[in-house]
């Protein structure tokens, strides 16, 4: 009767089984039927909502623009570090022995350049019905032409007897400031400046929203 019993409850428990493994099988067949179902109604409450409460899209003014730009200032773009010999002389001739003062001068200086964007106004910034934002710079300008005290000096001076002059020197670097402006200025240092200066705005407004920028003159 044990063997039996034993039989009968082996048959009891594979029933279960069967009963459970279908149950599941119904239960993952519903699941895999229904979450489709479940992500496309999401989808259309999504679309729904984008309808009914849509995304402002917010994009600055031209005065915006304008004012953030001129927060730039004085923007320095291009510098040059240029070096000069500059001879000057004063009662060079037959009385040099006596009255004649003569130097040379080892010039250092930097040449910088930028634009002034606080030049910048509202006229200047346009932007049309395709969002293109339309900007006309300043024109660059040389900001700074100065000898470097340190690394500039006198490489050889020649004074006669009673020839000293005093402000010789002075003169020498006056003149050595003009060189090295004058060789920054045909060296295209104002069309570096201008180029930079745009690269650097452009940065700037596409940073409010606007990809497309353009300059013009």
């Amino acid at each position: 009767m044990n063997r039996h019993l034993s039989l009968g409850s082996v048959v009891l428990v594979l029933m279960l089984t069967s009963v459970l493994v279908a149950g599941g099988a119904v239960v993952w067949s519903v699941r895999q039927v229904t979450q489709p179902l479940v992500a496309a109604e999401r989808a259309v409450q999504k679309q729904i909502e984008q309808i009914v409460h849509p995304t402002p899209t917010i994009s600055p003014d031209p005065v915006t623009i304008v004012k953030e730009v001129q927060g730039l200032s004085r923007l320095e773009t291009a510098a040059y570090t240029i070096e000069k010999i500059v001879t000057a002389e004063s009662q060079q001739g037959a009385l040099a022995f006596l009255l004649g003062d003569r130097l040379i001068l080892v010039a250092h200086g930097q040449v910088i350049a930028g634009v002034d964007l606080e030049d910048l106004s509202e006229d200047d910034v346009r932007v049309d019905g395709d969002g293109v934002v339309h900007v006309s710079l300043p024109e660059a300008e040389v900001f700074v032409a100065a000898l470097s005290s340190e690394e500039s000096y006198v490489f050889d001076r020649d004074t006669g007897i009673l020839g000293q002059k005093v402000d010789l020197e002075t003169q020498a670097r006056q003149a050595a400031e003009s060189e090295i402006r004058r060789a920054a200025l045909e060296d295209g240092i104002l069309d570096m400046a201008q180029q930079n200066a745009e690269v650097t705005v452009r940065r700037l407004i596409r940073t409010l929203g606007f990809n497309d920028v353009r300059f013009t003159s």
